[in-house]
């Protein structure tokens, strides 16, 4: 896919890999929706790729709310005329402790940010692409089996299998348009400095710590760089798959 003049609709764009992403998407000619729960961080976001004299429009937005992505997926419309990438990357801080600890609230509601908010942008999202014949959603996967993140893990998990059970569908009905899954690597967010910083982080995952200061974070630019190869690639070849950032730009 050729990114001048298409439409992506980008979650959890008001930092980190979402932001990255958004300027990635803008500076290849894309019109990009950003999309977060936090105005002011998505109107940054915005501002930045006006600055650049690319078109982008920012809706907050709660994922996991039904409600909020049919109107944020209207205002696309209204505004755009159409959608051609959805990238499902918004994340919630995450919750860390063993699960005898844990928040039961708390812990249901990464859940429901990390899968239940991809399912409803997919869900919203997928006729207009159906209907077109075109259209690529990419799913922000990461690492699993993490002692003290079973949210965390669940969620992605889970998210996977959803990735590759909808590539199946769609080319059970022939479609052209696909979902794959990214696994971004280790990225400085306030997602994972939550995780390398608090107590709980580093007693149920030092590792995350040990990788900021050996310095072997990557830039959220990189996962962004990945992803517009990707896309840019033989769609046939994407479908249901699971990609390394490292494993892409080497």
């Amino acid at each position: 896919m050729n990114l001048e003049n298409k439409v992506a609709i980008i979650t959890g764009s008001g930092r980190g890999i979402g932001k990255a992403l958004a300027l990635e998407f803008a500076r290849n000619g894309a019109a990009v929706v950003c999309c977060a729960r936090t105005e002011k961080d998505i109107q940054e976001t915005a501002a930045m790729i006006k600055k650049e004299n690319g078109q982008c429009l920012a809706v907050a937005t709660d994922v996991s709310d039904k409600l909020q992505v049919h109107k944020m997926v209207e205002r696309t419309i209204k505004h755009f005329g159409r959608i051609d990438v959805l990238i499902n990357n918004a994340a919630r801080i995450p919750v860390i402790d063993g699960l005898w600890e844990v928040d039961p609230d708390l812990w249901w509601e990464e859940l429901a940010v990390n899968l239940r908010g991809p399912m409803l942008c997919s869900h919203v999202v997928l006729p207009y692409m159906i209907a077109r014949n075109e259209g690529i959603i990419v799913n922000m996967s990461g690492g699993t089996k993490i002692p003290g993140r079973t949210s965390y893990c669940c969620s992605k998990v889970a998210l996977k299998c959803l990735t590759e059970l909808l590539a199946q569908e769609l080319e059970s009905i022939k479609s052209s348009v696909i979902a794959f899954s990214m696994m971004p690597g280790l990225v400085k967010t306030k997602r994972t400095l939550c995780e390398a910083q608090s107590p709980q982080g580093i007693k149920w995952n030092p590792n995350t710590k040990a990788m900021f200061d050996a310095g072997k974070d990557q830039p959220p630019e990189n996962c962004a760089r990945a992803i517009i190869k990707l896309i840019r690639s033989d769609g046939h070849e994407l479908n249901g798959k699971i990609f390394l950032t490292n494993d892409i730009l080497s």
